[in-house]
């Protein structure tokens, strides 16, 4: 029983961090565009918006499917774990710590990027399939 656990273990959180990077990423690829996103960043004070949008849109929306999938999965932890640094200490920290305004939203994605940055996809992953011996 432990063995099958720890062989799944990870998979619910795959999915569901996967999914919600990968829904935010999608919003502001196809609903905001480069140009809504960058207007975010530019209010909320970020250096050369336009460039920072496509790092952003394209790390959230190839992030959240690096995840899902669990290919790539510990650098795209690694690039959605500063994503996540940046919108809580520029866009969220003021509104305190509790959803609607806070970062507690931001701090759960933060450390699940983290955890899978550092202890990887787990045995059910595209990784752990491609990285097999033929």
């Amino acid at each position: 029983m432990n063995a099958v656990l720890s062989k799944w273990g990870l998979v619910p959180l795959r999915i569901a961090v996967g999914v919600i990077f990968l829904m935010h990423g999608s919003q502001k690829v196809f609903v905001f565009g480069i140009g809504g996103t960058a207007e975010i960043l530019q209010w909320l004070g970020i250096p050369f918006p336009t460039f920072f949008a496509g790092v952003v849109m394209a790390t959230e929306f190839f992030g959240g499917l690096a995840i899902l999938f669990g290919i790539f999965a510990r650098w795209a932890g690694v690039f959605l774990a500063i994503d996540m640094t940046v919108a809580i200490f520029v866009a969220r920290i003021r509104g305190g710590f509790f959803t609607p305004n806070g970062f507690e939203f931001e701090l759960v994605l933060l450390g699940a990027s983290l955890t899978i940055a550092a202890i990887g996809t787990g045995a059910v992953s595209l990784d752990r399939l491609l990285s097999r011996p033929k």
